[in-house]
């Protein structure tokens, strides 16, 4: 039988990233603006790496490495903005973006969003 908690959890992760779903369409970006190597810090002082490529159209490749933890993903681009497991990558500015990461606390289990700011270094 699956724990209520873990239900609540999944719930709750899924909501913290599509809070605020568009209706609109997918339209071809400009490769430039997201293609490269892309770095910051957490709030914990943490270091993070988000490197994009082989953007067409509005699909782009994307490798997330945080804490150890390697993400390799083909995403969809749509309102400046692309989703990595449960990490978000928006497009801010030119060679700016904001990270909002779902984190769970390994020692009480609890769930919050992390937000930090990147920059494109490649």
């Amino acid at each position: 039988m699956t724990d209520i908690t873990s239900i609540l959890s999944a719930s709750y992760k899924s909501n913290l990233l599509s809070a605020a779903r568009s209706n609109s369409k997918y339209v071809a970006v400009d490769p430039t603006l997201y293609q490269g190597g892309w770095s910051g810090k957490y709030a914990n002082g943490k270091s993070f790496t988000v490197s994009v490529s082989n953007v067409k159209g509005f699909h782009a490749k994307v490798r997330d490495q945080s804490e150890g933890v390697n993400k390799y993903q083909d995403v969809l681009i749509k309102d400046n903005a692309l989703g990595i497991g449960d990490t978000k990558f928006t497009l801010t500015g030119n060679g700016k973006a904001q990270i909002k990461n779902v984190v769970t606390d390994a020692a009480s289990g609890q769930t919050y969003l992390d937000t930090a700011y990147a920059t494109r270094s490649s």
